[in-house]
């Protein structure tokens, strides 16, 4: 008897309408979500000019939702914004990113939240990613995750008041609270 694959891989994602739906694939499960609300996408937009700064002055090169992250054929995300640093640019193509960006935010959602701090975390830590952040605009709270020996640990939240920073960047910074106007 032949064993079916019945897992999606990139190939079927690619073949999925363009109807305003977020599609990902985690370990051959497709996942879809419907487009964020506007307290979401403020936060991203924020988050998003915080690591143009960082492109700006030269440490590498930040994306926002949407653009694939295709880490293998049965996994690919989209997360809200990506950096990735000088060194991994090579990882970048027109279509997409073809392997394991330095940083991933992903803006918790109603409807996203539990995937975002379970599946998505593990499968981040999983592929490498080496800072992942979720951001909550509700709570105006910034969860990190930074990648050790052992898999990631949960580094001190951050909130208004506090100051982002990532070393790789030292130089660049943010008040927590202008995340969330």
């Amino acid at each position: 008897m032949a064993v079916v694959d019945t897992r999606i891989n990139y190939e079927h994602l690619k073949q999925l309408p363009d109807d305003g739906k977020r599609y990902e694939i985690v370990d051959g499960e497709l996942l879809v979500s419907p487009s964020p609300n506007r307290r979401h996408q403020r936060c991203t937009q924020n988050i998003y000019v915080f690591f143009r700064r960082a492109e700006e002055a030269g440490y590498g090169e930040a994306y926002i939702a949407p653009f694939d992250v295709v880490f293998d054929f049965y996994n690919v995300t989209e997360p809200d914004v990506i950096f990735v640093s000088n060194e991994r640019l090579g990882i970048i193509t027109e279509d997409n990113i073809q392997g394991v960006p330095d940083i991933v935010v992903e803006v918790l959602s109603p409807g996203t939240r539990h995937r975002d701090e379970g599946i998505k975390l593990g499968l981040y830590g999983r592929m490498g990613v080496k800072h992942y952040l979720m951001s909550h605009p509700t709570e105006q709270v910034i969860y990190r995750y930074e990648l050790g020996p052992d898999g990631y640990r949960e580094l001190p939240a951050l909130r208004a008041g506090d100051r982002l920073t990532f070393p790789m960047f030292g130089d660049i910074a943010i008040n927590v609270a202008d995340l969330f106007r």
